[in-house]
């Protein structure tokens, strides 16, 4: 489906549907549909900028984007059997394009179906678009399900979104962390108690909040088939949402959603991308994978450590996770939780510190490489997030800001619950029938946990379908099942002392992946 506000847009989708439905049905085209379909993109991606809506279907899939840079035609295809699969990608230029766009974009092909011959997207050579093995991983079983389960999976990619729930969820959850926090200053509360409610439901709360957003990131929250609400461009909605939807927070999920996770998706336990001198030191907008940063807390990782600084004409390099994580000892789980926990906390505490540096200075000096795009973006949300924490200081005391603290950490260490989910979503688990290594896991320990957690335990299936939404991944396991482990019977303690006992390589980074 293309839509386009032109005269052309009954041609043009008319003709395009006709050409796909003869490519993926195996029916033979004439070839003056396919080069008039050609011909009639051609003209219209010669068009002058405007903003309108672009789709960009995928075999089964459709990922609605807005505002891109460019406007490429990929027509491309392979036979299996009788079953040709297909490829079809159009998008036109845009006045207000955007480096997250086009991150998008690339979220999306990377987990589209593969072509028997390479193209400029599959090519090996070509940097931009080179998958690590854990992500080639993902897209093989995202193609092998929709082969074989296409008509049921479909539907999910299409035309499913979370809003009807998710945006009241965001509400609640927001409005929860505000209301707590202040009750947290104005009853001095003794600051057990600010923990025991930061416990719960704080955290939960604060989880619901990164899984809601980091849905609104993948294009799943809104409505995928509609471009305007009300009279606002999806994408400019999507970038309020997801910059307001961030606050109040003690430091927030924002600057990691919007810099570091569609990359994660592409690079996945890449062991040139995955490394904390790469991350520190890039000059790229966006993190190579955000998620390293969560990940050197806990998981062994290759390349060299990061950042380094220049302190009186020497190079000094500072890592407070890979200080915490040389602490671990195999075969003491306590402990090693102990130094994880403490690193954990210890690095999001001076976050909070770095924010406001950020905010005075509108520059993030662990990143001095990166483009002054990038700071001039940080600063602003720094500030804005500065202000909001100021304010409720100011209102109820400095215990208001210990309980989003609290609130945003707890949830990621044990003995929390959700920590089972978020320490082992990318391991290097052995998988008995192939023997290769299994570079993502999701947690099953039933109906309540993933309520609890908002749908963040199924983790391999978002990583195999990141478009569809939040409350409709617990479905793949129905539809093919054979793709995952049965069962909900998940021990989330016995999970967290396995871990913490010996750590991993971090998504089969040191392992073949089969």
């Amino acid at each position: 489906e293309f839509s386009f506000s032109s005269r052309f847009y009954h041609v043009v989708t008319m003709t395009m549907n006709t050409a796909a439905a003869g490519m993926i049905q195996g029916r033979c085209m004439h070839p003056n549909v396919f080069l008039r379909s050609i011909l009639l993109l051609a003209v219209i991606a010669s068009f002058p900028s405007s903003s309108h809506r672009c789709s960009i279907p995928v075999a089964h899939g459709f990922a609605p984007i807005s505002s891109l840079s460019a406007a490429p035609l990929l027509i491309s295809g392979r036979r299996n059997g009788n079953h040709p699969v297909v490829r079809l990608s159009l998008c036109s230029s845009s006045s207000d394009s955007s480096d997250s766009a086009s991150s998008a974009v690339a979220n999306v092909v990377a987990n589209a179906p593969s072509t028997s011959k390479p193209t400029k997207d599959d090519n090996p050579t070509s940097k931009s678009n080179v998958f690590s093995p854990a992500a080639q991983w993902h897209k093989d079983r995202r193609r092998q399900m929709l082969q074989k389960y296409g008509d049921k999976i479909g539907p999910l990619e299409r035309d499913s979104s979370s809003h009807a729930l998710a945006l009241s969820l965001l509400l609640l959850s927001n409005a929860s962390l505000l209301a707590l926090s202040v009750l947290s200053g104005r009853l001095n509360l003794h600051p057990g108690q600010v923990a025991l409610l930061a416990l719960f439901p704080g955290s939960m709360f604060s989880l619901w909040t990164l899984q809601i957003l980091h849905d609104l990131l993948h294009g799943s929250l809104l409505t995928k088939r509609q471009n305007k609400f009300l009279g606002m461009q999806r994408k400019d909605l999507q970038e309020r949402l997801l910059f307001w939807g961030s606050m109040p927070s003690a430091f927030g999920y924002y600057l990691y959603l919007k810099y570091g996770h569609l990359t994660h998706h592409k690079s996945v336990g890449d062991a040139q991308s995955a490394s904390l001198k790469q991350l520190f030191e890039s000059d790229q907008k966006d993190f190579e994978d955000g998620d390293v940063l969560f990940v050197a807390h806990r998981m062994k990782l290759k390349g060299e450590v990061g950042p380094t600084f220049r302190v009186g004409g020497k190079d000094v390099t500072m890592s407070i996770s890979k200080t915490g994580f040389s602490a671990w000892k195999d075969g003491r789980p306590i402990r090693n939780a102990l130094a994880f926990a403490a690193s954990f906390m210890y690095e999001r505490f001076m976050l909070t510190i770095n924010d406001a540096v950020v905010a005075v200075t509108g520059r993030n000096y662990f990143f001095p490489n990166k483009p002054q795009q990038f700071h001039e973006e940080c600063a602003k949300y720094c500030r804005c997030a500065v202000l909001v924490r100021g304010a409720l200081w100011a209102l109820a005391g400095w215990k208001s800001m210990l309980f989003l603290y609290l609130a945003e950490t707890l949830w990621s260490i044990p003995p929390h619950p959700a920590c089972a989910m978020f320490v082992t979503n990318h391991g290097s688990n052995m998988d008995d029938d192939t023997g290769g290594c299994v570079p993502s896991s999701s947690t099953y320990a039933g109906r309540w946990y993933s309520i609890f957690t908002l749908g963040t335990n199924y983790h391999c299936e978002h990583h195999d379908f990141p478009t569809i939404p939040l409350h409709r991944l617990g479905e793949l396991r129905k539809i093919a099942p054979e793709f995952y482990r049965l069962g909900s019977t998940d021990n989330v303690f016995r999970i967290m002392k396995k871990v913490f006992a010996k750590p991993d390589f971090y998504a089969c980074m040191d392992a073949s992946i089969q």
